[in-house]
């Protein structure tokens, strides 16, 4: 697990309104959380985001990057592993790299964060690609993540985000 780094950009310092209305779009709620207490279904633990059911917990020093990878990794669950959700989203590579995909893509949704900042933020945490880097790789080696998405219509035809849910 990466140290806490004072350049990631965190729940705590924007504005979480526009976060919120991307999660609600897709069912999640976001309960926040004190700094003092440990992140209910927090896979890595620390300042991590976590997901329970619908329910996705985070405090002020959760990094927005961890934020919307659990809200994609939501958004991407077959709805069975959907209404379990504790914790461990349990995907496969195909499936965690279309999780990468879609969080980047949601990145420009919020003013303060954007795709840019998301690249930079993922490799700060220590997200590995094989071309080296979270741009390099959603530029240039990701058709596998996209057509993922696109098969379960995850993204439109301009290949944007769909305010929908992974079916079955």
């Amino acid at each position: 697990m990466p140290i806490e780094d004072p350049d990631v950009l965190r729940l705590g310092d924007i504005d979480s309104s526009q976060l919120i209305r991307l999660l609600n779009r897709f069912g999640l709620q976001l309960r926040h959380c004190t700094r003092q207490e440990p992140i209910p279904g927090s896979y890595w633990g620390d300042e991590e985001a976590g997901l329970k059911a619908n329910n996705l917990f985070a405090r002020d020093d959760t990094p927005l990057h961890s934020i919307l990878h659990e809200a994609c990794h939501y958004i991407c669950l077959d709805p069975l592993r959907r209404q379990q959700l504790d914790t461990d989203a349990g995907s496969d590579e195909g499936e965690e790299n279309a999780v990468c995909y879609l969080q980047i893509l949601l990145a420009d949704e919020i003013d303060s964060l954007g795709r840019d900042r998301m690249f930079s933020d993922m490799d700060n945490w220590g997200y590995s690609f094989r071309l080296g880097s979270s741009r390099a790789w959603f530029e240039h080696d990701a058709g596998d993540a996209l057509d993922w998405l696109l098969t379960h219509k995850l993204l439109d035809a301009q290949k944007r985000p769909r305010a929908a849910l992974r079916q079955a």
